[in-house]
């Protein structure tokens, strides 16, 4: 007997691109849109497509996620975010996984990234992938704020064809989700006991554009890559600069 499959798909103010990514999931048994009380269109057009909608408020990723994970229909749930695509042939192998019966609790799959429009070939991005087919009672994510990842174990398999993941579309999308993730990155690691100072908010930065654009050839993207290592250095940068700020707060002393 075939599996049956919910579709989660997490929302906030995703007019722009949650249609798209609707059309992609058409093929599910139930695409359930957990928001977290957009002011747009999101849910009018999630409610095109016949999904179940449930508002619910947002702390972080994490815990949206996790809540919402045990409300699915379905034991086996793929979960997408809005600003990700299905590919047919993406759907066809998930669907030939469910129809043989999961031998796995959970499946990588992998990720072709897009920035500004672009490709991104290089620059780290080319070897993305995040666990997003999985079973409703077994998969958690990791209890972190920012770049958190499913806990299952044992070794899992990699599905073959990826989702399209259409990341930053404008520097203005890019910097309102920069400024958000550098907070988290920096609320966490201090809670981690992690601290700031000059090796950290002057070399990391550094080190993070060279890895980009030097040793996973991003200069081989063009400007695209250019353009990305150097955001990718400065959300470094805003990172352990919030850590440090975080530190003069509380009294703490910095690292040296």
């Amino acid at each position: 007997m075939t599996e049956k499959l919910t579709a989660l798909v997490p929302t906030f103010n995703e007019e722009a691109v949650i249609r798209d990514c609707l059309e992609s999931l058409r093929w599910v048994d139930e695409i359930f849109v957990v928001d977290s009380f957009s002011s747009d269109k999101t849910l009018n057009i999630a409610r095109e497509f016949g999904a179940r909608v449930v508002q619910h408020e947002y702390v972080n990723s994490a815990s949206q996620k996790n809540w919402a994970i045990p409300q699915s229909s379905h034991l086996w749930v793929l979960l997408v975010d809005a600003d990700e695509r299905v590919t047919p042939e993406l759907g066809e192998e998930i669907r030939g996984i469910l129809q043989r019966g999961p031998r796995h609790e959970g499946y990588w799959i992998r990720r072709t990234n897009h920035f500004l429009g672009r490709k991104m070939n290089h620059c780290g991005w080319e070897t993305d992938k995040v666990v997003r087919l999985f079973r409703r009672d077994k998969a958690r994510y990791e209890n972190r704020e920012v770049h958190a990842e499913i806990e299952l174990p044992g070794p899992l398999p990699v599905l073959q064809h990826p989702l399209l993941h259409y990341s930053f579309r404008s520097f203005s999308q890019y910097w309102k989700k920069m400024q958000l993730y550098s907070d988290w990155g920096a609320s966490q690691m201090y809670k981690e006991g992690k601290r700031a100072g000059w090796v950290s908010i002057g070399l990391r930065p550094l080190q993070r554009f060279l890895k980009m654009y030097l040793i996973r050839l991003g200069f081989l993207d063009g400007i695209h890559g250019l353009a990305l290592s150097m955001l990718g250095a400065f959300t470094v940068f805003l990172k352990y600069a919030k850590l440090w700020e975080l530190g003069l707060h509380h009294g703490r002393a910095p690292e040296p």
